[in-house]
């Protein structure tokens, strides 16, 4: 039989009693006739006690000799819980990453794994022992045998990647609560357990800030098909299984290093609503969409913008067939926006461009590779191709340019990323695997208060400017979330120019302000505008496609809790709000109310 690997959590492995619960619980598993792999993290709050010391040692210590004392951690949980197991009569060997052969690339404190190298582990199996793993640790090529740590979610990347290497039966993932939530139930008590979630929604959600699984442990499930099941150390409950289609097959060789793109797509049937100098006031975007809701049209991107003195641009795309309703829905709504003409002293005007293109980069390996997007960014630059608008996801990245730059864009974006064909076209769902008909559209609503949102005025709107930019921050490490260019053109100097706004984790904002700075006047760019007080609430599903009047439904609860939206940005199976950061648990609180997912929760979902 295929061996089954768990993986057991810092709390799970906290004390002496709770290594003992766990040691009966994988001996029970044992009896069923599969071999057992365990992975632990290391003991309670061990982790941080470690980074304590070091950072009294030394303000700023190494990262190779924080790898060397990190890793320690989680070799006390694998020698106890060995014993554990040996005291109730199964045999059992404790395991480092370097001795399971766990191989990454030489980068410390975020390395990534290379392969497996499996035949040691496989012959403690076939001796009958459990074989009990350290997560979040690996060592680089046998020549340097350097000890390196994985990072923050390192022991979920490491139970998942052994998975994929043993074609494991399943992954058990076991947690401090009963599996994966709608949402945080520290904010929302009513939160409900879901039996079933998607890979592509687990993504999502786990890139948002939901910390049951890290998202690289999700992208190594999704590409290599690994059945992947969340518990309770606590309970016998069945916990939430994460299911996956049936992936393309690829090498273990390079296992976190693969060609981060799958697939390009593209849709040639979208034009473009645009209505700019909208009141920035709450409740406006819930009444628009609201109506194109209630006329069953199919929105697919919208952009909001960030703010220019009272006022912002909403941008959206639609199928060419339901351009004149969205258009005369958009045409009818402006003019009523003006009730307060001191906030909004010129009328709202609608433009429409029919000429448009959706083309898309997408894959699972995009997570945590900032040069993903502006290796895009510049290919299409390269072809003097310009972007008319951009929306991106954890697992997509899309661009609007003009219709007769589409096949060019296509080829370029295919020869760039080694992808030997595309989808056929259409406004399919692409990488995201599709959700039972049954489903909700709304699967999990999750916020991010660890956000910083970067504006720069004036950037010149010229293809190569948002290469430029967003390849700089990539040089520097910088991931960048929700990308979102304005629709309003200025011309300053005779040179046409829009706003880009990104977001990015707090902790970065220091140092992308300090690169940025200095090329700000170089390259042409206005003001640059770091705002640290937002909060970002997402809601993720993969029903909401072709699904009208998910997103009017979204926007429809802030308003009604006067929470104005900052600034908008969708992919298919996600719409993501940035609010003000003190009104993002009432903006959470509100859109789980909203949807009422503590009532339908429990709805199955298949792969």
């Amino acid at each position: 039989m295929a061996p089954i690997v768990q993986k057991y959590g810092g709390t799970s492995v906290g004390s002496v009693e709770r290594i003992q619960a766990v040691a009966q619980r994988v001996r029970k598993t044992c009896k069923s006739g599969n071999g057992v792999v365990v992975v632990v993290s290391a003991m309670g709050k061990t982790t941080d006690s470690l980074v304590k010391l070091a950072k009294d040692i030394s303000p700023n210590p190494s990262r190779r000799e924080m790898d060397m004392l990190l890793s320690t951690g989680e070799q006390v949980s694998i020698a106890l819980l060995s014993m554990a197991l040996q005291e109730l009569g199964q045999p059992a060997i404790s395991m480092t990453g370097a001795q399971v052969g766990i191989v990454t690339e030489a980068e410390y404190s975020r390395a990534r794994i290379l392969r497996i190298e499996t035949d040691r582990i496989k012959q403690q199996l076939n001796q009958g022992k459990v074989v009990v793993v350290a997560g979040f640790q690996g060592i680089t090529s046998r020549e340097n045998l350097e000890i390196t740590t994985l990072g923050r979610g390192g022991s979920d990347t490491s139970a998942v990647a052994l998975a994929a290497a043993l074609e494991a039966d399943r992954c058990e993932i076991y947690t401090d609560v009963p599996g994966i939530l709608t949402t945080d139930p520290r904010l929302v008590p009513d939160a409900r357990l879901m039996s079933a979630i998607t890979c592509d929604e687990m993504l999502e959600l786990a890139s948002l800030g939901a910390k049951v699984l890290h998202p690289r442990a999700v992208e190594i499930a999704r590409n290599y098909g690994v059945p992947l099941v969340v518990l309770s150390s606590w309970t016998e409950d069945p916990g939430t299984k994460v299911t996956s289609a049936t992936p393309t097959p690829r090498p273990l060789e390079g296992l976190e290093l693969i060609h981060p793109v799958d697939a390009v797509e593209y849709d040639r049937d979208q034009a473009k609503v645009a209505l700019l100098r909208v009141p920035d006031r709450p409740g406006v975007a819930a009444r628009l969409f609201g109506e194109i809701g209630h006329q069953e049209l199919n929105v697919d991107l919208i952009i909001q913008s960030i703010h220019e003195g009272n006022t912002n641009d909403i941008a959206f795309t639609v199928g060419k067939n339901c351009l004149v309703r969205a258009e005369a829905v958009a045409a009818a709504i402006a003019p009523t926006l003006r009730t307060h003409p001191e906030s909004a002293p010129e009328e709202a005007e609608v433009m429409v461009d029919r000429e448009i293109a959706k083309v898309s980069i997408a894959g699972a390996g995009m997570i945590g590779r900032p040069g993903v997007a502006a290796k895009m960014f510049s290919a299409l630059a390269e072809a003097r191709i310009n972007i008319l608008m951009i929306s991106t996801s954890e697992v997509k990245v899309s661009c609007v340019v003009n219709a007769e730059d589409c096949d060019r864009a296509i080829a370029i974006l295919c020869q760039t990323f080694e992808v030997s064909s595309s989808p056929v076209e259409g406004n399919a769902v692409g990488i995201y695997t599709a959700a039972d008909p049954q489903a909700p559209p709304v699967r999990g609503v999750a916020l991010d208060t660890n956000q910083a949102r970067i504006a720069i005025r004036h950037i010149p709107d010229r293809p190569g400017m948002a290469a430029k930019l967003f390849s700089l921050l990539a040089e520097k490490n910088i991931s960048v979330d929700m990308i979102i260019q304005s629709q309003r053109c200025r011309i300053l100097n005779g040179i046409p120019t829009r706003d880009i706004a990104f977001t990015i984790a707090l902790s970065d904002a220091p140092d992308a302000r300090k690169v940025l700075t200095p090329v700000a006047a170089e390259w042409g760019f206005g003001e640059i505008l770091v705002d640290e007080a937002i909060a970002k609430v997402s809601i993720v599903g993969a029903g909401m496609v072709n699904q009208p009047g998910v997103a009017a439904q979204m926007f429809d609860a802030l308003a009604k809790e006067q929470i104005n939206i900052l600034s908008v940005a969708t992919s298919e199976i996600k719409v993501s709000c940035v609010v003000e950061q003190s009104e993002g648990s009432k903006a959470l609180q509100a859109i789980h109310a909203a949807f009422n997912l503590a009532e339908i929760s429990s709805v199955e979902v298949t792969a």
